[in-house]
């Protein structure tokens, strides 16, 4: 019989690995680039010459490689692929995760 344990909204935390919530966030804005770029069925060399930087970072990037990218740079992404971006910061409560992606 296998055990089965159940994680939680954050699969970063799950596998104990530091600023969790940072790379959970980067995780899920990274998502929204992804998603922009192919429903705008952009090229990777389109999407780089959009957001000024190389192909193989558009490549690295789309393939999860997150550690090269502050959440300000995948911000200016964002911005550069027209997205509004809104912070909030609220009193933390429980053990939910201190940085969301609405």
């Amino acid at each position: 019989m296998k055990l089965v344990t159940k994680g939680s909204d954050n699969v970063f935390r799950d596998l104990g690995l530091p600023d969790a919530d940072v790379l959970q966030a980067k995780s899920d804005l990274v998502h929204r680039i992804a998603a922009i770029i192919e429903a705008r069925k952009l090229t990777q060399k389109e999407a780089a010459r959009i957001l000024g930087v190389s192909q193989p970072k558009v490549s690295a990037l789309l393939h999860g490689q997150l550690s090269g990218f502050s959440l300000e740079r995948i911000a200016r992404f964002l911005k550069a692929l027209d997205c509004r971006i809104e912070i909030k910061v609220y009193p933390a409560v429980g053990r939910r995760r201190a940085i969301r992606v609405a």
